[in-house]
């Protein structure tokens, strides 16, 4: 088996492994300290369904976005978080169990809620009879790459407390070798789609990537929750799950252009979460000194 034909599984396997470093630094009492916190998720849920959505219609008008690329950016702002949410948010201190039941929660509810914007924005800007169904099977993938690997470091964690204190910083620098490396094999893959669609579609994806941390941030600060849990409602709107929305453009829709949105997003959303954390996490940080 070639090496590109085997970096698919390679990928699956260095994220279950961040996951369980992830697991390494959470209890059981992180996650039952969120019912402390439900306006977290209910702000996160509320941004996630209703504003993203909204904010790319608008954007759309403003931007002028032809008919084609309106449905994929819609597809986009209707995707849950992904991954890289959660990883993004342990190396910029937010609050990871949040982010972790934040994923779970919207990965299950874009079952239905994905679908809706989708065939709303078909019927409303392309107008071509197609239908988006439900995708159950995105659920289970989550629940392979994040959630098991997750328990599995935190029965570790529980067993052997030593070793997870050992592995904290290791595991750390880990998560960030792989987010750089998935940004380098995001921008390799999607190179020939970014520089074809990067005049018309960059602004308008770069403004929406932006807009969705921004939101997600401020917005919590401004409901009154502390910097962790902001950190973790800004990441998990802000970071998208674009793979899912490329993978219903190409193999639901059949269509690679609905795909470009993403596509670009992908590239671009490791620079900007990542430039969003240090000028915007760690100045907020130096400022509560």
């Amino acid at each position: 088996m070639s090496f590109t034909a085997a970096l698919p599984t390679l990928l699956l396997l260095a994220l279950a492994l961040v996951m369980f470093g992830l697991g390494l630094s959470l209890t059981v009492q992180d996650f039952a300290r969120l019912r402390e916190h439900p306006r977290a998720v209910l702000l996160a849920l509320a941004l996630q369904m209703l504003v993203l959505p909204a904010v790319a219609v608008l954007l759309i008008v403003l931007w002028h976005v032809p008919p084609i690329y309106a449905v994929g950016l819609m597809l986009l702002a209707a995707s849950p978080g992904g991954v890289s949410a959660n990883l993004f948010s342990h190396l910029f201190g937010g609050n990871v169990a949040m982010n972790i039941s934040l994923t779970a929660i919207n990965t299950v509810l874009s079952i239905v809620s994905l679908p809706l914007i989708a065939n709303w924005a078909i019927a409303t800007y392309l107008q071509s009879g197609q239908v988006v169904p439900l995708q159950f099977g995105k659920v289970l993938e989550v629940v392979g790459v994040v959630m098991v690997p997750v328990l599995i470091g935190m029965v570790v964690r529980q067993r052997k407390p030593e070793f997870s204190e050992r592995m904290g910083s290791p595991m750390k620098a880990f998560s960030a070798v792989v987010l750089s490396a998935f940004s380098l094999i995001a921008i390799v893959k999607e190179w020939s789609a970014l520089t074809a669609s990067i005049d018309s579609l960059g602004p308008v994806v770069l403004v929406f990537n932006l807009a969705s941390l921004l939101v997600g941030y401020y917005l919590s600060r401004a409901a009154g929750l502390a910097k962790p849990l902001a950190t973790a409602v800004s990441f998990e709107i802000g970071i998208h799950n674009s793979t899912l929305a490329i993978f219903v453009a190409l193999s639901v829709l059949g269509n690679m252009q609905l795909g470009l949105p993403a596509a670009v997003y992908s590239v671009s959303m490791y620079l900007t979460a990542t430039l969003f954390g240090f000028l915007v996490l760690r100045r907020s940080a130096r400022e509560s000194v």
